[in-house]
Formats: structure tokens, C-alpha cells, sequence
């Protein structure tokens, strides 16, 4: 090799050992910044210049220096995958497991629960009993005739009603935060897909030349990682650098389409639900030619289905948004529907398990709704059989009667403020505590003649308090009486968070893991990273040095030949 050959095998190793050193300072810049991915020089041999060969010599070459080919980053594609998806199984039990949390405090942590179990049964250590409904009930069955117990078993009455109300209220202003909650999601998946799309254009364009966009893959890597907590995701890398994304099986980014996700909202609930717009099914127009969606448009176009069996195995437990859609359900649940009546009032088999079991609010909805349907329909039957057994004994007598004749409720559906008839379904929102008797609670006499008390009916209202033949919901076999069914209520919620919180705790376990065996590979090590500075900046020295020799001999060859 001639000396000015020499010359630049030194200046390769000058160029190659500065891009090194540039890289490492750029990772050292970078150790906090989240989503950055370690980079590294990738570096090569130039072509050897052969000098001789023969068949029984081996060959004799010279090396032309380093080359350097590119800035790679360190990533391992297949832990990528695994933990993008197991990071959006962990958000799915994260989730869960929160709303279970929510409902805890409602039902007995909040005021309102705390007050709603005082006003169905007391003190929970059993103290003060009479400030609840049950309290009412015995102290009216000591002294039915007294005023004073009359006026506070309908007093209780109402503040259970109120309280119950409250309770329900604040179940279904939850579901209205989880509806809020999909909304915010379904937008945060389009501006990831957009951004991603955009993000491949810019990679492809830097690309194209000698430079590598590694800080560009990096966001999008970062965006990767946002997607795979809201959802099921795969995704492919083509040859120029574009990334196709699926999300839940569909393609969200293929090329330089992005396939937004839309959303329809039930004109009776307010609830949204995600649906894939070049999926959907359009039979009619506006007057722009906009399509009108309907809720059959969309039945073979949503995003999630939600019928499906959530399981590990089947991948089927992973991201946010379909957490946050099994919590929230599709609608109010009512206690007709653990009967398996659904919302049109029609039987349809297996309708609890189908639609309401699933949904941890609608479950707890139609749970709550149930213990307060049970209490006020049995009070009014025990009420009603009064009236009717003193009718058997004394047609004539107006016994627990109003002035119709017909026997006092306590409970009674309130009236449409629109139609001005009564709503349908004895629902906890539905109902109130009888104007009349509220105005008047001495019309509940409770005496039978002059010197006789209605100890029979008395009886019958504190059997009906006691009584075990009522159950959560028919996957629950052990029943329960009006006194424990909420206790009971809460202690399931419980359990069933116990159950979740530790599923949420072994899934972070998991992903943890996976997180450190990822950092190990994509994270900056200061220390890695000033050994590496060290090593260029001695390989830099060593190509200077070099260059010096050659530029001495050089000068020496051309001080000595002018002479």
C-alpha cells in the first residue's frame, strides 16, 4: 500500500471512531428520556487489496481501514411483543380492578352508602338499630297503635328510599365516567394511528439517504407501546421502514391509510361504542349524502366482542378500553334482568349471565336495585294481605284502606312528569314513600278494633325482614335475608376484588420483568457508555497517531528526495 493509501485507512478510523463518539455522547444526553433506545455504531472492514495469490500461497492482502455503515438501535423485536402484550393485559386487570375500588367506596366507604346502610338496618355494630328501616319495624311491632312508631316507620321509609336513590345515582354517574373514559381512549388510539402514519413517512424520507431516523423510531416504538396498553396489537415492519398496525385483529395503519376507529352513541344511554368505519354497513343517507348510523349498522363493525369468554389463554384480557367497556356495560341494570328479563320486558334465557354478569357495574346495579325492589314490594304485600284479611273477616271494614278502597301502599310508582302516568317497573328509581301516608302516617292504624292490635301483621313485616330465601344473583346459591343481603353485597364486591387485585398484582410482576429484561437491552448504562467513550476516544488517538506517522514519512521521503 502506498503512504497516501496509508493516509486514508488512518482517516477512516478518524471518521469511524468520531461517529462512535458522537453516538455515545448522544446516548449519555439521553439516559432519562423516556422511550429512547440505546444506539450503536455498526462498523465494517473496507475491501482488502490482493497483492498475490496462488494455489499454494495463501493470499497476500492489505486492509483499507474501517468502514462505518450505519447507527443501529439495540432492541430485541420478539421481547418488544411480548411486552406490549403484557403490558396491555396488565392495563386490562388495572383497570378492573379500579372500578372495583370505585365501587367499594359507593357502596361502603362513601356517606352515601355508609347512610343507606344505616337506613335499611342501623349501626353496623348493631347499636342504634332504630335509625334504620329494621329498627322501625321492631319498635312498630312493640306498640303498632303508638303515633310515634307509625310516623318513624314512615319516616325510615323515606330516608330509605332517599338514600337508596342517592346510592344508584352515584353507581350510574360512575358508568357515565367510564363512558367518558372510552371516548378519551378511542380519540388517544386515532392520534397514536396518525401519528404513526406520519412518523413512517418521515423514516422512509430520512431514510431514502445515508442517515438513520433512529430518534423518529423511537416515538413511534414509544406510540407502539401507548397502543399495546389500549388494545390487542400486532404489527410488521416492510423493507423501506413503514409499520402496519392491527388492533384487535383490523388493520389501524397499513401504509399510508389510517383506518379510524368511530364512535356511536345510543340515543337512549349516552353510552359509546367503538366501531370500525370501513366496516360498517350504511342503508341511509342525509340530505349531504352523510351516512345515518344506526345501531344495526354497526353490529358486524365493532371493535370488541364483548360476548367472548375473557381469558389468558385466548388472549382475550388485554387493554384498557375493553376493560373499561365490560365495566361500564351498555345500559342501566334493573332487578328484572337477574330474573333474566331483559329491558323490553321480555324472558329471554340466560339473559343475566349474557348481558349484566360481566359488567361489574351493571352487576352491582342490578344487584343494589333487587335488594330495594324486594323490601318495598314485600312491605306493600304484607300491607295488602292485612287489608285483605280484615275484608274476609268484615266486608264492610276499611281496614289499612284509602278512601277508593283500596289497601294502602307505602311504596308507589312515581308518575312520569311527561305522559303523567305511572313508570313502569319497581325500580329503585321509580319509586317513592306515599304522599298520603307521609302527610299522615297515623292512616296506618295498625289497630283491628277498639282494644285489638295487628300483632299478625306485625309478625309478618318482621318475618319479611328476616326471612332467607333471597339471592345476589342466580349464580349465587346461599340466600340471604333482607338484614344481610347488603352486608353480603359488599362482601362480594369485596371478594371479587380481592380476586382482581391479585390477578393486577401477578400480572405487574410479569410485566416488570419483562420491562427490566428490555431496559437491560434498549436502556443507556452511564458506566457502558463512558467504557465506550473511552475505547473510541482511544481508537481515535490510535488513527491520529497513525496519521502522524505516515504524514512523518512523508515528509521525510520529500525532504530527502529534494535534496
Amino acid at each position: 500500500m502506498s503512504l497516501m493509501g496509508s493516509l486514508y485507512t488512518g482517516v477512516s478510523g478518524l471518521r469511524t471512531s468520531n461517529n462512535a463518539l458522537n453516538t455515545t455522547a448522544h446516548n449519555m444526553s439521553n439516559l432519562d428520556t423516556t422511550g429512547y433506545t440505546r444506539q450503536q455504531v455498526a462498523q465494517g472492514t473496507r475491501n482488502y487489496v490482493t497483492h498475490s495469490k496462488s494455489a499454494t500461497k495463501n493470499w497476500i492482502q492489505t486492509g483499507l481501514g474501517v468502514n462505518y455503515t450505519r447507527t443501529r438501535q439495540e432492541r430485541d423485536a420478539i421481547l418488544d411483543k411480548n411486552y406490549r402484550r403484557e403490558t396491555g393485559r396488565r392495563s386490562f386487570y388495572e383497570v378492573s380492578a379500579y372500578a372495583i375500588e370505585e365501587m367499594e367506596y359507593i357502596l361502603g366507604e362513601s356517606n352515601e352508602g355508609h347512610e343507606f346502610s344505616i337506613a335499611l338496618t342501623g349501626d353496623h355494630d348493631g347499636a342504634n338499630a332504630e335509625d334504620g328501616l329494621w329498627g322501625a319495624v321492631q319498635e312498630l311491632a312493640k306498640d303498632p297503635t303508638a303515633s310515634v312508631n307509625q310516623n318513624l316507620f314512615v319516616t325510615k321509609a323515606y330516608e330509605f328510599i332517599t338514600k337508596a336513590q342517592k346510592v344508584y345515582d352515584s353507581l350510574c354517574e360512575y358508568q357515565d365516567n367510564l363512558n367518558k373514559d372510552v371516548k378519551r381512549d378511542v380519540d388517544r388510539i386515532n392520534a397514536y394511528a396518525q401519528e404513526i402514519e406520519l412518523l413512517n413517512r418521515a423514516i422512509v424520507r430520512v431514510e431514502g439517504g445515508p442517515e438513520q431516523a433512529n430518534d423518529l423510531r423511537d416515538r413511534r416504538n414509544y406510540l407502539l407501546d401507548e397502543l399495546g396498553k389500549l388494545g390487542s396489537i400486532s404489527y410488521s415492519e416492510d423493507i423501506r421502514g413503514y409499520v402496519s398496525v392491527r388492533f384487535e385483529q383490523v388493520d389501524l395503519v397499513k401504509g399510508s391509510l389510517v383506518n379510524e376507529m368511530k364512535l356511536y352513541q345510543d340515543p337512549q344511554t349516552g353510552f359509546y361504542t367503538p366501531y370500525w368505519k370501513m366496516l360498517a354497513r350504511y342503508d341511509r343517507f342525509d340530505k349531504d349524502g352523510n351516512p345515518i348510523v344506526s345501531k344495526e349498522n354497526i353490529e358486524g363493525a365493532k371493535v370488541f366482542k364483548l360476548e367472548q369468554k375473557v381469558s389468558s389463554e385466548f388472549n382475550t384480557d388485554i387493554g384498557s378500553l375493553k376493560s373499561t367497556l365490560l365495566a361500564r356495560g351498555d345500559h342501566r341494570a334493573t332487578y328484572s334482568e337477574i330474573d333474566n328479563i331483559n329491558p323490553d320486558g321480555e324472558y329471554e334465557e340466560n339473559w343475566y349471565n349474557v348481558h349484566v354478569a360481566d359488567s361489574l357495574v351493571m352487576n352491582i346495579q342490578a344487584e343494589f336495585d333487587k335488594l330495594v325492589h324486594i323490601v318495598c314490594t314485600k312491605i306493600n304485600d304484607v300491607l295488602a294481605e292485612a287489608a285483605e284479611r280484615a275484608t274476609a273477616q268484615n266486608p264492610d271494614s276499611d281496614y289499612l284502606r284509602d278512601k277508593d278502597g283500596n289497601p294502602y301502599q307505602l311504596f308507589q310508582l312515581a308518575v312520569d312528569e311527561v305522559e303523567g302516568k305511572p313508570e313502569t317497573g319497581w325500580t329503585v328509581r321509580n319509586m317513592l314513600v306515599n304522599p298520603e301516608l307521609r302527610q299522615n302516617p297515623s292512616l296506618l292504624t295498625f289497630r283491628l278494633g277498639e282494644h285489638s292490635e295487628d300483632h299478625e301483621t306485625m309478625e309478618a313485616l318482621k318475618k319479611a325482614f328476616e326471612e332467607t330465601v333471597y339471592t345476589l344473583n342466580p349464580n349465587v346459591a346461599t340466600p340471604v335475608c333482607f338484614k344481610d343481603y347488603y352486608k353480603n353485597l359488599v362482601s362480594q364486591l369485596a371478594n371479587t376484588g380481592q380476586v382482581l387485585r391479585a390477578v393486577q398484582d401477578n400480572q405487574m410482576v410479569a410485566t416488570d420483568a419483562l420491562a427490566y429484561a428490555r431496559e437491560e437491552i434498549v436502556g443507556v448504562s452511564s458506566d457502558e457508555e463512558l467504557t465506550n467513550m473511552i475505547m473510541y476516544q482511544n481508537a481515535y488517538n490510535a488513527s491520529s497517531r497513525y496519521i502522524n506517522v505516515v504524514s512523518e514519512m512523508l515528509d521525510h521521503l520529500l525532504t530527502t528526495l529534494g535534496r
